[in-house]
């Protein structure tokens, strides 16, 4: 590939009105306001107390940063990519970004609440207008994790030095994903860099089971975590909203106690279909063991909390028998072994294998920190939480786009459904009092393009 023209030849100037960057924000708009994403937000947030006015209008600004992020912004500055060119001709109450840096400091840690409310309450409607979270005849997933996103300041309110020895905020969030759809963020929360990975996890899992249920999901709910979250209070928000619960143990003195219980026969080998990535040893492993035994857990605990359930083990010989000479085996074989704590009704073959893909959470972070929480844009602690929320609601109804578009973009990663669906230039043209997108021609994803603006209510030109 090699430019056509000679430097002399070729030239550029930045003076169409009628060109546009992102075309498929027209549909991917359309799509939230049919969801109810600024009516929500206009009955739930209520910035009263706001100066300046920066409170004001919360719907329209709210809504601004959720069309920048979908479109890729990652920082206040970046949302003023939804003023260029003949976008102003296709929305209206678009709001500068030095306006929408003051709406978000405005917001107290009520406000966060509030907002994250209406987002819930607009994450059930794109779920039920276009079906991308199935929910009848599959068991749910629900899992939660959080991630320390590095900051490289001092001066952001809530900032420290956490458990990855780098300055930032500590963020959750909880996904619901079933084995045919990708997941969907239902709750978010931002802490303190320093706070630790449970920290204040039962009351966010608590609201985002009630979002799940409220989704209108009434198959099997499985609730999956790592080590950081086993504690009896996520164990009983769990039980009291029905759901079973899948979570990892870090191997102690009881837990490695009640291996010792299972007898040597009850090993069943299992070979991976891919090579499993082992973090401890940093090498790739392709079979191992798994066995389960009773146990009961917090004990030290009021008697109310104490849980008996099945403890689900996974051994892996610390050495690699593939790397290991002939004639040098070891003596007595050394087991590494990984362990799960779960209720849920499926058999051992299938409840071990079910709870390693909750790393699949790791890809809702990758995505999110390749748009908008690319930076936690303010020096204020509740202006960056609300950027998480609707960061997170930028994410799903990107989402929703991708399943109304095609089966391949229902799976794929936001920023590829940014690439093909979003960011496509168009040129507006005006005839009869009727707006016309002109798109390119052949563009790759033309038929998925034309079934999310058909899906969102609009009419290709035929």
């Amino acid at each position: 590939m090699k430019v056509s023209h000679r430097p002399a030849e070729l030239f550029a100037a930045f003076d169409d009105p009628d060109l546009i960057a992102h075309a498929g924000l027209v549909p991917t708009i359309r799509l939230a306001e049919r969801c109810d994403l600024p009516r929500l937000v206009a009955e739930k947030v209520h910035l009263t107390s706001a100066k300046n006015g920066a409170g004001t209008a919360a719907d329209a600004k709210a809504m601004s940063i959720v069309g920048g992020m979908v479109a890729g912004a990652d920082s206040i500055d970046d949302l003023d990519v939804l003023r260029h060119g003949g976008l102003p001709r296709l929305f209206v109450g678009v709001r500068a970004p030095s306006t929408l840096g003051s709406f978000l400091r405005a917001f107290t840690w009520g406000h966060v609440r509030q907002l994250e409310s209406a987002t819930r309450a607009f994450t059930c409607r794109p779920a039920a207008h276009t079906g991308m979270l199935p929910t009848r005849d599959e068991v749910v997933f629900v899992d939660i994790d959080s991630k320390v996103k590095q900051v490289y300041g001092p001066a952001k309110q809530g900032t420290s030095f956490g458990y990855t020895k780098q300055r930032g905020l500590h963020f959750q969030i909880v996904t619901v994903k079933t084995s045919t759809c990708a997941p969907v963020i239902v709750a978010t929360r931002l802490r303190k860099g320093a706070a630790g990975s449970g920290k204040g996890a039962a009351s966010l899992l608590r609201e985002a089971l009630a979002t799940v249920r409220a989704m209108g999901i009434t198959a099997q709910v499985v609730v999956r975590a790592d080590s950081a979250y086993f504690s009896h209070k996520v164990v009983e928000v769990c039980r009291k909203a029905g759901a079973a619960f899948s979570l990892a143990v870090a191997v102690k003195k009881k837990i490695r106690e009640a291996i010792t219980t299972i007898p040597e026969d009850a090993w069943t080998p299992i070979e991976y279909a891919a090579a499993v990535w082992d973090a401890e040893e940093e090498r790739w492993i392709s079979d191992a063991e798994i066995a389960e035994v009773s146990f009961t857990t917090f004990t030290s605990k009021k008697k109310a909390f104490h849980t008996t359930a099945r403890l689900i083990v996974r051994r892996v010989k610390r050495l690699n028998p593939k790397s290991v000479p002939e004639g040098q085996a070891e003596l007595f074989g050394v087991w590494r072994h990984h362990v799960i704590f779960t209720d849920s009704p499926f058999v051992l073959s299938q409840a071990e294998p079910m709870h390693r893909e909750h790393a699949v959470v790791e890809q809702v972070f990758a995505d999110l920190e390749d748009s908008a929480l690319g930076h936690l844009p303010s020096g204020k602690f509740t202006a960056n939480a609300a950027w998480l929320t609707l960061a997170a609601t930028a994410y799903n109804l990107t989402r929703a786009a991708g399943h109304l578009a095609s089966v391949f973009h229902a799976k794929a990663r936001t920023g590829t459904i940014r690439r093909h669906l979003i960011n496509i230039p168009a040129r507006i043209a005006t005839r009869a009092r009727r707006l016309t997108l002109h798109l390119p021609e052949r563009w790759r994803w033309a038929d998925d393009f034309s079934d999310l603006w058909t899906a969102a209510g609009q009419r290709m030109l035929t």
